[in-house]
């Protein structure tokens, strides 16, 4: 008789979940101290257009750090866009991206095609600047000081 782990088993790949542990083992789990607020010469990951835990609609973008202490780590940017203001900041922020591409909300649907645009035009070809400080009630600010090209 067939067990719920047999199932599991049969739907994972098990050998290269296997390979995966090794490869942690011998490259550390990918932990990273907390990145504190300063300048970094980053890389985006990650930008799109997600579902909150409350299920509002959140731009997240993840920075990779390039360079120095924290190089590795990733800074992460969390906003809501449910008002007015709060899509003005990632706006301005994607504007600073210097991507050529035209920054506007109309729809969340047009909002998230966007996002995606600007992660396709970006990947690989530009680095940036990244002053990651303190705003007002202790809210992160992100904001893109300089603009590099990959060579």
């Amino acid at each position: 008789m067939a067990n719920i782990w047999d199932k599991f088993d049969q739907a994972i790949d098990t050998k290269g979940l296997q390979d995966d542990v090794k490869e942690a083992a011998e490259n550390g789990t990918g932990s990273f101290k907390e990145v504190p607020h300063g300048e970094y010469e980053v890389e985006v990951n990650k930008m799109e257009l997600i579902a909150s835990k409350k299920g509002d609609p959140m731009v997240t973008i993840w920075f990779k750090v390039l360079e120095g202490e924290y190089k590795g780590s990733l800074i992460f940017m969390n906003q809501v866009i449910t008002q007015g203001f709060q899509i003005h900041i990632v706006n301005e922020l994607l504007r600073s991206m210097d991507t050529g591409l035209d920054i506007k909300f109309e729809t969340y649907n047009q909002y998230g095609n966007l996002l995606m645009d600007i992660a396709e035009e970006i990947d690989g070809q530009l680095e940036f600047a990244l002053k990651y400080g303190k705003g007002k009630k202790d809210f992160s600010t992100y904001e893109i000081t300089d603009v590099f090209e990959v060579e």
